[in-house]
């Protein structure tokens, strides 16, 4: 059996983080929060604007140290929000300092109606991987926690990761 891990970032409502958690509790896999080292602060629409700065610059932000290396993973499930059609800087902060090569990615996104282009980026940035499983999961277009996309359709998914 591989061995898997769920890297993810979150913010706001924890969308990301409820379905990382979903999948950790499927596969048994162990999973790591990407956290900024300097947090978001301010109101919703203060951090999305300073969101958008960030993505239109290609910030990476300094994150805390992670606990576990990709280097003893098979497979790793890599989750983050549509943070202005990409990934959260965060996340291109981690993808961006880590060897792919040989790794299976299982990328997966949350978005509020405008994936953008997430899971072809997160593709870009781990050169060297194969991919598998990709998900796009939605969330209410209002930046809430109301899911959109049928459970049954996550459930399916992840019991593919499952197989992995």
């Amino acid at each position: 059996m591989k061995k898997i891990l769920i890297v993810y970032y979150s913010w706001s409502n924890g969308n990301t983080k409820r379905i990382a958690e979903q999948l950790q509790q499927v596969t048994d896999a162990d999973i790591e929060r990407i956290e900024t080292s300097k947090p978001y602060d301010g109101s919703y629409d203060e951090v999305v604007a300073q969101g958008k700065r960030e993505v239109n610059s290609g910030f990476k932000p300094e994150i805390k140290p992670v606990a576990f290396k990709i280097s003893e993973y098979d497979v790793v499930a890599v989750g983050t929000p549509t943070w202005w059609y990409t990934m959260a800087p965060a996340m291109l902060t981690y993808l961006s300092g880590q060897d792919w090569t040989g790794k299976t990615v299982v990328p997966f996104m949350t978005n509020g109606g405008w994936p953008g282009h997430v899971i072809d980026d997160i593709k870009k940035i781990c050169k060297g991987a194969e991919f598998a499983c990709e998900m796009q999961i939605q969330f209410d277009s209002s930046g809430k926690d109301h899911l959109e996309t049928p459970q049954e359709k996550i459930d399916e998914w992840i019991a593919k990761v499952r197989k992995l």
